[in-house]
């Protein structure tokens, strides 16, 4: 007899991450029992705004406020028990609820001190090639993972978790030092080695007290129950290890395809596919950026959309709308529904770009190509015209002002895929259900 089970819908980022994927994860729970991440690390920044107050979350799902559902860390996520502990308090929810609401996969990967110091070591070691990392020792954890010489969640209970760990720094200190490193000034977060450290094992000891599951097998057992399961992705599509804008990108599958790995599922096991985009683009770090705009425009979207990175505060690079990396993006994963967020950003403009081709050598095309770079890629632009509305006057998508349901109109038209939400603003009742 053939056992149906049910499929989890999967959230990701559409661009180069920041598309606003906490609020809107958020926004959605109510609808699941379950939020999984499923990769990435302390580098995503997740912000929920609700009842006047703002959170920002790093490794912890986004539906960690909701009393109903339950959270998972997933196999594909690495974790800085440090940052972890620290995220913890801040959400200031009691250790009881927290334990009930949060599971922690056995398999995902620790992310150590030393990791940290074999990041910075690596980013110093390339000069002026440096590739934007943030430095949270993200990397360094993933490539431990593939190694197979990492340590996973799971090690910590055992009686050789001490000693695995001090063979593993000492070989990250000896890499460093190869590097040309100076190891004794190394201080993560500011702090002298040995503290951070210390603050480290305090963080092993807080995952301990959490329950710690075999998490492929129990998501399995939610889905034949019939239990509604929401993937959360982090960091964007366009920084995926193998599609992204290599070798600026992150360390992981930012992809649908990387939930099944990530989380030990079937890909017959993914229904919906939810992609956020933002109403224009912006980029963190170094890479290729083909609609940057380097005027008074992107001067004025970055202020008018608090575009500082929420993990690590660095202002991010601003630019009008990439049509063919969107669609792009939604090839990749098989998007089904579409999320536009910062469309209130946009209100200041008169008038919008939206880039709907490149020129390469003089030539028209309208994909990413292997050699793209700012250099080779020059954008083609569709002039719309602005809306010039405070959106929060609008409850619903019949409210919205003509043009900017001639912008969404024209977004749908070009990746052939419906726009679902339409955020006008940061907080959770700004949303916008079509």
């Amino acid at each position: 007899m053939e056992i149906r089970k049910n499929k989890t819908d999967v959230l990701l980022g559409l661009q180069w991450g920041d598309e606003g994927k906490g609020k809107i994860v958020d926004y959605l729970t109510p609808a699941y029992r379950m939020i999984a991440r499923f990769q990435g690390g302390p580098n995503a920044g997740h912000t929920l705004e609700f009842e006047g107050e703002k959170f920002v979350l790093h490794t912890i799902p986004s539906g960690i406020f909701h009393t109903q559902s339950v959270n998972l860390i997933g196999n594909g996520v690495v974790i800085d028990p440090c940052g972890f502990k620290k995220e913890i308090e801040s959400t200031r929810i009691s250790p009881d609820d927290m334990h009930s609401r949060l599971l922690i996969s056995k398999k995902a990967h620790l992310i150590l001190p030393s990791h940290k110091l074999l990041d910075a070591a690596l980013e110093y070691s390339k000069g002026n090639s440096k590739i934007g990392s943030t430095l949270k020792g993200i990397g360094p954890a993933y490539t431990d993972k593939i190694a197979r010489t990492g340590l996973r969640v799971g090690n910590i209970i055992q009686s050789t978790f001490s000693e695995k760990y001090n063979v593993l720094k000492k070989h990250h200190q000896s890499m460093a030092a190869a590097l040309g490193f100076d190891v004794t000034s190394f201080k993560p977060d500011g702090m002298d080695f040995d503290l951070y450290e210390q603050q480290w094992m305090e963080g092993i000891e807080l995952i301990k007290k959490l329950q710690l599951v075999d998490s492929e097998i129990l998501v399995n057992q939610e889905l034949e129950k019939g239990t509604r399961i929401l993937a959360e992705g982090a960091q964007g599509s366009l920084l995926d290890i193998d599609f992204g804008s290599y070798p600026f990108v992150t360390s992981s599958n930012t992809v649908a395809a990387g939930a099944s790995t990530g989380m030990g599922i079937a890909p017959s096991a993914i229904g919906e596919v939810f992609g956020i985009f933002k109403a224009y683009c912006t980029r963190v770090g170094s890479g290729p950026f083909p609609t940057e705009l380097f005027c008074e425009d992107g001067d004025d979207m970055r202020k008018e959309g608090n575009e500082f990175g929420s993990t690590t505060g660095r202002p991010r690079r601003c630019g009008w709308l990439d049509l063919p990396a969107l669609k792009y993006a939604v090839m990749l994963s098989g998007v089904t529904k579409l999320i536009m967020t910062k469309a209130d950003v946009l209100s200041i403009f008169d008038n919008i770009k939206v880039c709907i081709a490149y020129k390469q050598n003089n030539l028209e095309i309208d994909y990413l190509p292997f050699e793209y770079d700012d250099e080779k890629l020059d954008p083609v632009y569709h002039t719309l015209k602005g809306w010039k509305t405070d959106l929060r006057i609008s409850a619903t998508f019949d409210e919205l002002p003509v043009e900017l349901k001639e912008y969404v109109k024209f977004v749908e038209d070009f990746v052939k895929v419906p726009v679902y939400i339409v955020s006008t603003g940061p907080d959770r009742k700004s949303t916008i259900v079509r």
